[in-house]
């Protein structure tokens, strides 16, 4: 294959994986085009079938070695729960009463969040509690 073909080949699926949400499989194969078209520029490689299986090694092998490193560098080691679930033990004020087992509104973080008395002793308006759980964004909470 002509050379600048690989490079139009590579930066359109570097183009596709940009538009698409996350995974970076489309990022080794786009990347292993480009290579290939460069290798094949410089006249390195010259045969078909050749590029076409240099293509499909680099491509493989470098999303096989690379993927779970770059995932796990940009997750930091962190998930979108983890952030939500970091908010039990902190202190939360009920912004109304709330008998114990009721669902009320309480602030956190100066947000407004939906709170369930979990606790066996009722909350007075602006008495400081605990939060214990996240359960969606209901916050479970009980005096400290």
């Amino acid at each position: 294959m002509v050379w600048w073909y690989w490079m139009v080949l590579g930066l359109a699926l570097l183009g596709a994986e940009m538009t698409t949400p996350g995974g970076f499989y489309i990022l080794f194969f786009g990347l292993s085009a480009l290579l290939v078209g460069t290798l094949a520029g410089l006249e390195v490689v010259s045969v078909d079938w050749l590029q076409w299986l240099l293509f499909s090694v680099i491509a493989v092998g470098s999303l096989l070695v690379f993927r779970g490193p770059l995932l796990a560098r940009m997750n930091d080691g962190r998930d979108a729960h983890a952030q939500v679930d970091s908010m039990v033990g902190e202190v939360v004020i009920p912004l109304e009463a709330l008998p114990a087992g009721a669902t009320g509104r309480a602030e956190l973080r100066g947000s407004t969040w939906t709170a369930k008395n979990v606790g066996p002793t009722d909350f007075r308006k602006g008495q400081r509690g605990k939060v214990t759980k996240v359960d969606g964004l209901t916050l479970w909470i009980t005096t400290e």
